[in-house]
């Protein structure tokens, strides 16, 4: 679980932000009983604490299984409207053996912000965002300036639909091998770009949007998709990310298909095989009924 920084790459006159890449084992053997009584192994996510620092300040606590932490930071950053630019950030360093071996003892994001970048954060007392469904939006209001967001007026074939819910399916996951995990990826057309599970979907997420955002990668021609419901928080981060299509597994709730309506959003829930629900935009995708058994 060492740190190793990436060289700087030029963005916009500036720098790219140095990273780390602290990766930690996602997954922990554990001994269980089965119905039968008899003992067996099995893996169990290894879920653990991120605190992180702002220019040394104290500023929450991430649950997260650690995959891609770097990432996670800069997507949390950005979606909770604390930073407006990559360009705003000189680094972030993360490292797992601050607390290692010690339970519930946090491992530690330490973003360093540029010379006269005016980012102004306060922490919330005793600020913990748990595994649990519901991140909720720690700073800021996801809501403000919604109706500034254009989305690009991309759409998605029947064929593509499918084609990405089949590349989730043979996806190598720790979902497969421990269960108790969400998985978010992001496709261009059929092609998976990056695919990333967390303990929480809003932590999988960010990741993908951290990626995006230090990629310099806009949703111009992606579908996002999640196993996650489509909660309105869910909605907003992805069209914050500028992407016109969402894709889902489970279903939609009533204020995320409010907010998708009045955004242009396509939104696809209860995606598996080929069976889906569209709930909103439906211009957005292109209906291919020859495809159907």
């Amino acid at each position: 679980m060492s740190a190793v920084v990436n060289a700087p790459v030029p963005i916009s006159g500036w720098p790219k932000p140095l990273i780390t890449q602290a990766r930690a084992p996602l997954t922990r053997k554990v001994q269980v009983r089965n119905e039968f009584g008899a003992q067996a192994e099995t893996s169990i996510p290894a879920e653990r604490a991120l605190t992180i620092y702002l220019d040394k300040k104290e500023l929450v606590t991430l649950m997260t299984l650690g995959a891609e932490p770097e990432w996670l930071v800069l997507g949390f950053l950005r979606n909770q409207r604390l930073i407006d630019s990559v360009d705003q950030l000189e680094s972030i360093t993360v490292d797992w053996t601050v607390g290692e071996g010690e339970l519930g003892e946090p491992g530690v994001a330490a973003v360093k912000t540029r010379a006269h970048a005016q980012v102004l954060a306060q922490r919330s007392a005793d600020r913990v965002v748990t595994t649990g469904c519901g991140q909720g939006s720690v700073f800021g209001d996801l809501m403000a300036s919604i109706d500034d967001i254009v989305l690009p007026s991309a759409q998605i074939t029947q064929s593509q639909l499918y084609g990405l819910v089949n590349a989730i399916r043979l996806q190598e996951t720790t979902y497969k091998s421990s269960g108790s995990v969400h998985g978010c990826a992001l496709f261009q057309g059929e092609n998976m770009l990056m695919f990333v599970e967390d303990v929480g979907r809003h932590n999988a997420v960010d990741t993908i949007a951290g990626w995006m955002w230090m990629n310099d990668m806009d949703g111009q021609d992606k579908v996002f998709y999640t196993t996650g419901r489509l909660t309105s928080e869910m909605v907003i981060k992805s069209a914050q990310m500028g992407v016109p299509v969402v894709v889902s597994r489970s279903g939609i709730t009533q204020m995320g298909l409010d907010l998708a309506e009045r955004l242009g959003l396509c939104t696809i829930g209860r995606a598996t095989h080929k069976r889906f629900l569209c709930y909103s935009a439906s211009e957005r995708l292109v209906w291919q009924p020859e495809l159907l058994p």
